[in-house]
């Protein structure tokens, strides 16, 4: 049975839809008002404040904490310097994925490691032979996602700290109401924005802060299905959606390599070990069979197919997360699983597998969408990613104005 974060006092007060899912282990309002139009909209014209404490932390410590770090993950390590984040996956000997998530280096041997599944006995096995210690911080550190285009300037007004120097993928720690927080200019929305990570203790103390002074700044609690649409604009994959750790998988197809999810950009050759170095070099050299890419659908195909029945167009306002194929000619070549109506672009948007033959950005291919318990086919274009990439969410704070 799911348990409350270390949140669940202020978020429970405010979920007036009682509209739940269990992530991690932990009761998570998928949206707290009826319908989450109101929280997307936070997250892309004010501020979203997002409970993400059910992710997996873990705390790796020691002389050889470094070491530990860059034998288990593709990036390299050793360039990461203190106050530094990166976001990486990592895989088995077989160069197949075992998961993806953020690294944070908070001193010289010291380092904050976050994933969306549990890892903590696959990093202590890597370490054999090494002076280091894996922690699992998971339940004494709670974590706040803060987004959105007015997130910087509403940590600046209850922070003591360098909010505006904070560069992309930064780190700096800060007092928020008297608490040690730490705080990266991460996100999982595409946009402006930053996570916050505090002690359990702390958790409440800070949420209160950032509420207090939330009104001025459009703020509003957000809940998963908002997080849902935000991400797939920004082209961000979900485990067990559009790829499946290796640990999971029943099917070869679920089985993914960095190169097949489009990171190839973050598998560093230049390091001599790392696991699944030499499966993954072997991949390199030959041309890929798949990747995962994105979609746009065309819009006015669809809304033919509805009137051809006499029903409006429908969009559904919550992103799916249910596989459809995908076809070129008559061959089905792949298949999209996740899928949104984007708000702010105003397009039928997805992410999905496809075969190297049709992976190059501007080939047509049609998506199976279904009307009235009729299959047909919508023409959609492959196209890049992120689908919604604003300015703001990489450029210098002090240029976005106060």
């Amino acid at each position: 049975m799911p348990v409350g974060t270390p949140f669940h006092d202020r978020t429970l007060p405010l979920c007036r839809s009682l509209n739940y899912r269990d992530w991690a282990g932990y009761y998570t309002p998928s949206a707290y008002e009826t319908h989450h139009d109101h929280e997307y909209n936070a997250i892309r014209n004010g501020s979203a404040l997002i409970d993400i404490s059910p992710l997996f932390k873990y705390l790796v410590t020691g002389p050889g904490a470094v070491h530990l770090v860059d034998r288990v993950i593709t990036r390299d390590a050793h360039r990461l310097r203190p106050g530094q984040v990166i976001y990486t996956p990592w895989c088995n000997e077989q160069g197949r994925v075992l998961d993806d998530g953020t690294v944070t280096r908070l001193g010289e041997q010291a380092f904050r490691w976050t994933a969306a599944e549990p890892n903590l006995r696959w990093l202590r096995q890597q370490s054999a032979g090494l002076d280091v210690q894996v922690e699992d911080v998971s339940e004494q550190v709670a974590a706040l996602a803060l987004q959105g285009p007015t997130s910087a300037a509403l940590l600046r007004s209850i922070t003591d700290g360098d909010v505006d120097g904070l560069k992309y993928f930064g780190m700096t720690s800060a007092t928020i109401a008297g608490a040690q927080v730490d705080i990266s200019r991460t996100g999982y929305t595409g946009d402006l924005g930053y996570e916050l990570w505090m002690d359990r203790a702390d958790a409440l103390a800070v949420w209160d802060a950032i509420v207090a002074a939330g009104s001025a700044y459009a703020l509003r609690p957000a809940g998963m299905l908002a997080l849902d649409v935000s991400r797939v604009e920004a082209g961000l994959l979900l485990i067990d959606v559009d790829f499946f750790s290796v640990r999971k998988a029943v099917t070869a197809a679920q089985i993914y390599s960095p190169f097949e999810l489009g990171l190839g950009r973050l598998v560093d050759f230049n390091k001599e070990r790392f696991v699944g170095r030499a499966a993954l070099a072997a991949e390199h050299a030959v041309a890929p069979r798949r990747r995962i890419v994105g979609l746009t659908l065309d819009w006015p195909s669809v809304e033919r197919l509805y009137d051809a029945v006499g029903l409006p167009p429908m969009a559904l306002a919550t992103a799916s997360r249910t596989a459809v194929p995908v076809y070129a000619g008559s061959t089905q070549i792949g298949r999209m699983t996740s899928s949104t109506w984007s708000p702010v672009l105003k397009q039928m948007i997805g992410l999905a597998t496809v075969n190297a033959s049709q992976m190059t950005v501007g080939t047509k291919v049609e998506v199976e969408h279904t009307v009235e318990a009729v299959r047909h086919r919508a023409p959609a274009v492959v196209t890049m990613t992120p689908f919604f990439n604003p300015t703001r969410k990489t450029a210098a704070v002090e240029k976005l104005g106060r």
